[in-house]
């Protein structure tokens, strides 16, 4: 059963979903089930390039995604970064050729998680 904020991708086509309403058995995409994504937390190898860094700014937070900036190449970027509170998601989508960062309007202490998806390397979080 499909969960309120879940991240699926799809082997095929690459094409990555988020649950907005929750409640399906499974989801498919290019007639195939798509694999639901887990949030990498820092064990993993490339952590210190991917693990999302939260910093207070004086609008709200900043994410800068890895201790040592990501690369952000045409073929391996961070495609967005999202912080989710109790009641919203709210989503920075990011190009080639830009910093893997980006500001929100969010008090620090509303941040439930914060995670990012590297076109490389998949999802990551700090929660």
């Amino acid at each position: 059963m499909t969960q309120l904020r879940e991240l699926y991708r799809c082997d095929i086509c690459r094409n990555v979903v988020e649950v907005c309403h929750e409640g399906a058995p499974s989801l498919v995409c290019c007639a195939e089930p798509m694999k639901k994504l887990e949030a990498k937390t820092g064990e993993e190898e490339g952590k210190e390039k991917h693990v999302p860094v939260i910093e207070e700014v004086s609008s709200g937070i900043k994410v800068k995604v890895g201790s040592v900036a990501h690369p952000m190449e045409e073929e391996h970027f961070i495609k967005f970064i999202e912080v989710l509170t109790k009641d919203k998601v709210k989503r920075a989508e990011l190009a080639p050729g830009q910093s893997p960062e980006a500001q929100f309007c969010v008090k620090k202490d509303d941040v439930m998680e914060v995670r990012e998806f590297c076109t490389v390397h998949g999802l990551w979080g700090n929660n």
